[in-house]
């Protein structure tokens, strides 16, 4: 593992997801978690992802009572027979 990324960050793709997602969320406007004079929104953002200032998670495991719930088919409409 990369000595830069957190040990709570399990690979490198993991790791420029979540940059890459801050470094968007700062673009739009976010305020830094971290003291910068100025930077790009990349370099801020891959320090507080290696600073582990960003939050995040896997979410809710799902539950295993939820069905998938597949429509039903439609069927197509009929053609009409043309009138000679």
């Amino acid at each position: 593992m990369d000595e830069n990324m957190p040990a709570r960050i399990d690979s490198k793709f993991r790791y420029v997801l979540l940059a890459s997602g801050r470094a968007e969320q700062l673009m739009r406007g976010a305020r830094s978690k971290i003291e910068v004079a100025s930077g790009k929104s990349t370099t801020v953002a891959m320090r507080e992802v290696t600073e582990d200032r960003v939050d995040w998670g896997y979410g809710p495991a799902p539950s295993l009572q939820e069905e998938l719930v597949i429509p039903e088919a439609v069927e197509p409409p009929a053609e009409e027979e043309e009138v000679h």
